[in-house]
């Protein structure tokens, strides 16, 4: 997505359930992400996450009757016009016509995969893409966009979040989970009630995984938050952004400027790393 320039653009410093994950990832991504704010070229997948979300989000704007998976794929071609006026660059993804074809076409099959697991005609979301923003009591803010939040009649809240790539095994799934249990703390602060479930359903596969979360996983997550934010603010002080090689560095856009690779770093904007973190090198 196009991201947003000038005065409109300027955020208090905060914490996302992305960009935590991506210190957690590696230092040096995070500054790139948050503190250069380093332009990244669209990717296909991401473009298809982005349109998969919307038509979903589109589904539920329907009568409980219509929504249907033929009514869901109709909703692709309008919702790729409303992403290329947003980011015009993702046009540029595709080589010809039939290049975006199949792209679309795999759109419409992850919907597919949506309507064996759910269906939306039983379904009436409460929320949905919902931006939670709350402060933690002496502790950063924490921002993030719930995909669905769902309210059962006896007022159990359910979180949903949709993925549009594969279940990760079991021993990579971490960075899912503290997502999800990220936005349950953001609930369980602003709204005093723990989520009764945390849901994440994989469209690349079909899997569904939950959690059910008591206070205690919301507290560790609240510590775990705070440590990492801590840890931020230090990088920030000190200016050491360290890069962390791992198997996803092939997908990072800005490996020219990575030491792990042979690239050298820009140097560090003080102001900007004030203005993103609430903190000056020094």
């Amino acid at each position: 997505m196009i991201s947003p320039t000038g005065p409109a653009a300027v955020r208090p410093p905060g914490l996302s359930p992305s960009r935590a994950n991506d210190f957690q990832q590696c230092p040096l991504l995070f500054r790139f992400r948050v503190v250069d704010r380093l332009p990244e070229p669209p990717s296909s997948a991401a473009a298809r996450g982005t349109l998969v979300h919307s038509v979903l989000d589109k589904v539920f704007d329907l009568p409980a009757g219509d929504r249907t998976l033929e009514a869901a794929r109709s909703l692709v071609d309008p919702a790729w016009g409303e992403l290329q006026e947003a980011d015009p660059a993702v046009a540029t993804l595709f080589a010809d016509d039939a290049a975006l074809r199949a792209w679309l076409d795999s759109a419409g099959s992850l919907l597919g995969t949506y309507f064996t697991l759910e269906d939306p005609r039983r379904l009436e979301p409460a929320e949905r893409e919902t931006y939670l923003e709350v402060e933690l009591e002496g502790g950063p803010l924490l921002r993030g966009i719930v995909d669905r939040i769902d309210v059962a009649p006896d007022g159990a809240v359910r979180v949903v979040d949709y993925k549009t790539g594969r279940a990760p095994r079991p021993q990579y799934e971490s960075g899912a989970l503290f997502q999800l249990h990220f936005y349950g703390l953001m609930l369980w602060r602003s709204r005093g009630d723990v989520p009764r479930r945390l849901q994440l359903i994989y469209l690349g596969d079909g899997q569904v995984r939950h959690k059910d979360p008591v206070a205690a996983d919301l507290e560790s997550t609240e510590h775990r938050v705070r440590t990492l934010w801590n840890e931020i603010e230090h990088a920030g002080r000190t200016g050491e952004f360290r890069p962390r090689r791992s198997a996803l560095c092939p997908w990072f856009a800005h490996q020219d400027l990575c030491p792990e690779f042979g690239g050298v770093t820009p140097p560090l904007d003080p102001v900007k790393v004030e203005v993103a973190l609430g903190v000056r090198p020094g």
